[in-house]
């Protein structure tokens, strides 16, 4: 079994007083935000609040989380994984870099957890990035907060009673997406190249692409199987043929945004033969999200 050396007073109590503090003026913004906690499947859990949801495993080697939300909800977080297991959260696996999804590694980092991440979220983390769409700015973290272990295209470690295996299955959400495989579990935390609020954010300025989630969503699916529970990046709980049903939903889309490529539609014009229609309201957001994925494909 992997074990991590941290210090012997280190304990998920310590962790929330030591993180009350730096966070007090912002915490208004969260007051309202409770986590819930959902049993998966054996020793893992999925604890969901405002942000990414996250995977929890526990067991006598430790707790591992699979992503962390924003930083003034570390405590609220701290206190659900306490109503699980006494033991310190002592790796925490990044499944990408956006902010909704790290904001607490920098919390989870000082109290002594070794962050793991791919290659690309460590750098993405360790200077401001821009996101597609929203144009929102996410600052670089200090070091504290950044991944210690990294790697390019797959690693594998025993923790809990499971061979956990974070794989890189394509450039699709982002160019640094990680997907955590509980192997006897038989759990996937997806991340968010697979989530169950409607269209995916692809993020185009930070290496995803829309062939890139198709293609990563059929590795994926081949990696798991019809007994799999997928913990999504958002959203309840899902099976393969869900995430299945996903990937053919935007297969559907690209073949239509091909197709007005091919009849060298302008963006405009592609707009109007609605391609997301049945699948999402043709609003501005998916407007928006249209005509990123057209570019993708005409540079336009």
């Amino acid at each position: 079994m992997m074990t991590i050396k941290t210090s012997n007073n280190l304990n998920l109590l310590a962790l929330l007083a030591c993180l009350l503090l730096p966070f007090l003026a912002t915490a208004q913004d969260f007051d309202n935000i409770e986590i819930t906690t959902t049993p998966v499947r054996d020793n893992i859990y999925m604890l969901q609040g405002s942000g990414g949801n996250i995977g929890v495993s526990i067991g006598n080697d430790g707790t591992l989380i699979v992503d962390d939300q924003f930083a003034p909800l570390t405590n609220k977080i701290a206190a659900a994984i306490a109503e699980l297991t006494d033991r310190p959260v002592n790796i925490v696996v990044n499944s990408h870099f956006h902010y909704d999804h790290t904001d607490g590694n920098e919390n989870f980092g000082r109290a002594g957890a070794y962050i793991v991440a791919h290659d690309n979220s460590r750098k993405r983390m360790e200077s401001t990035q821009v996101l597609a769409g929203s144009g929102r700015v996410q600052e670089a973290y200090d070091t504290v907060g950044l991944p210690k272990i990294t790697f390019f295209d797959s690693m594998r470690f025993y923790f809990n009673g499971n061979a956990v295996d974070i794989v890189k299955t394509g450039n699709g959400h982002t160019d640094g997406d990680a997907q955590i495989y509980f192997r006897e579990a038989n759990v996937i935390h997806t991340g968010d190249m697979f989530v169950r609020y409607g269209l995916p954010f692809i993020d185009q300025s930070n290496g995803g692409t829309m062939d890139g989630m198709i293609d990563a969503l059929m590795n994926i699916g081949s990696l798991i199987d019809d007994d799999t529970i997928i913990i999504p990046g958002h959203g309840q709980l899902s099976s393969r043929d869900d995430l299945l049903d996903y990937r053919a939903m935007l297969v559907v889309i690209r073949g239509k945004l091909v197709r007005a490529k091919v009849l060298s539609l302008s963006p405009g014009e592609m707009l109007e033969s609605q391609p997301a229609d049945g699948y999402a309201p043709p609003n501005e957001n998916t407007n928006g999200w249209l005509l990123r994925a057209y570019e993708e494909y005409t540079g336009q």
